[in-house]
């Protein structure tokens, strides 16, 4: 059973003068909110986005040109020209501000007209540019549809407004909006109860999609959202993989601080990988810093090497050549004790109720258990959500619910060039715009495009 006090969460962050520092009229609603006045200084990050886009919106952006929209329908797009670049919405969308921008995509704010919910929309950026591209599109999208988990960020709806696959171009996808990411959690001093609740969270998401025999391979704090009353989604699927491929992994998949060991040295790799980038995360909570911030590939392998000392000769034996070779050619060096590497000074004070304990020591274990540079040695999810430190939250719904379905990427996908990656992802939105009432009308459209009275 769930720790009987999870109910009081909703308060758990505090107020949001208290957390973001913001003025005492500002405030940031959730999705539900009747009053929608949301405070985008404060809102999350979504995928593949720079911190340093939001600044724009606190020097005061100017509103975004609505052009030529004169038809009312809500089965047509509105335009909306933003930063230079024109945005066709859903009619049931209305322009808030902007979330970010990145390599991937552009991302707005948007208040569902039909729902009074705010949503975030993300646009693609050029998903046919090449194959790299097309085959992160087809996975977002695919990975969104397939999963269905609270820890997950959820897919409310997707279109293209090109109506062929000559004109095919954009990529709409319609999320949840949260309110922060945890990069802006980072530096908040989170005790015990916030730092375990958190963890958890994280672990049931990928528990979630390691079922469905996807590694997300992305983990990172701007990757991860939470709200207002603690509640975490993971998202950006772009660079996940199906488990089941049999593979090496290039040493570029992965934000470089929260690459595992096995990812640096170009190694196999496992659902485990996904463990030590929450690891990384959860030590970064603590310690309020990055853990392992190599300027490359190789000085990522010597900042791990300095703190968790070399690696065992079992471990080195299923390297390249090459690479054990290099590996092997480097100064011997002994781990650092977890206690200096996480001293008691990094915690918050000890959290003690209702039989329950959590302190430096707890947490301190599963790190050591997480981060170990031997995939073979390490935690896995399942045995991470058994842990003391986290399992006082356990819910049998969210670990053990029903497992999604698999994701299975096309058989022939290796194969597939740019073109037809894209009709296969045109394919795709396509489907989803007919078994779905993407206009909020009470309507889906059969495989002609003609509208179905859904009533």
């Amino acid at each position: 059973m769930s720790f009987t006090f999870r109910g009081h969460l909703s308060n758990l962050f505090g107020s949001v003068q208290q957390w973001f520092n913001t003025s005492a009229s500002a405030r940031v609603v959730s999705s539900a909110d009747e009053a929608f006045t949301p405070s985008f200084e404060q809102s999350a990050l979504s995928p593949s986005l720079s911190q340093t886009h939001m600044n724009s919106i606190s020097q005061g952006l100017a509103e975004p040109s609505v052009m030529n929209n004169s038809n009312t329908n809500l089965q047509t797009f509105r335009e909306v020209l933003f930063n230079e670049t024109v945005l066709k919405l859903l009619r049931r969308y209305e322009f808030v501000g902007s979330i970010g921008s990145g390599a991937q995509g552009l991302v707005i704010c948007c208040k569902d007209l039909l729902t009074n919910q705010r949503v975030a929309i993300k646009r693609l950026t050029r998903p046919f540019a090449n194959v790299i591209h097309a085959k992160r599109a087809y996975r977002e999208f695919e990975i969104m549809n397939v999963v269905n988990h609270r820890n997950i960020i959820k897919l409310l709806n997707a279109y293209t407004p090109q109506s062929s696959l000559d004109e095919f171009s954009d990529i709409y996808l319609v999320m949840e909006c949260m309110d922060a990411n945890l990069c802006s959690v980072v530096q908040m001093g989170l005790d015990h109860e916030r730092l375990s609740f958190l963890l958890y969270q994280m672990l049931c998401g990928i528990n979630h999609l390691h079922k469905a025999g996807i590694i997300h391979r992305d983990l990172k704090p701007s990757n991860i959202v939470v709200d207002m009353n603690c509640q975490l989604k993971i998202l950006d699927f772009g660079l996940a993989r199906n488990s089941g491929e049999s593979m090496l992994m290039t040493p570029y998949v992965v934000t470089r601080y929260y690459r595992a060991p096995e990812v640096v040295l170009g190694n196999g790799y496992s659902t485990t990988v996904d463990v030590w980038s929450i690891g990384c995360i959860f030590g970064e909570l603590v310690r309020k810093e990055v853990l392992f911030r190599g300027s490359d590939h190789v000085d990522q392998w010597t900042k791990i090497v300095s703190v968790l000392g070399t690696p065992s000769i079992e471990f080195t034996a299923r390297l390249q050549p090459t690479v054990r070779q290099y590996v092997e050619s480097r100064p011997r060096i002994e781990a650092r004790p977890w206690q200096q590497i996480f001293p008691d000074i990094s915690f918050p004070p000890a959290f003690v109720k209702e039989r329950v304990k959590l302190d430096a020591l707890l947490a301190r274990d599963l790190l050591s258990q997480m981060l170990v540079i031997d995939p073979n040695n390490r935690i896995n999810v399942q045995e991470a959500l058994k842990h003391p430190y986290v399992n006082l939250w356990y819910d049998a719904g969210e670990v053990d619910g029903p497992a999604p379905t698999p994701y299975i990427e096309p058989t022939h996908g290796a194969n597939l060039n740019v073109e037809q990656w894209k009709e296969l992802i045109y394919n795709q939105i396509k489907d989803f715009e007919r078994t779905h009432d993407i206009f909020g009308i009470g309507v889906t459209m059969n495989e002609d495009g003609e509208m179905l009275d859904e009533t």
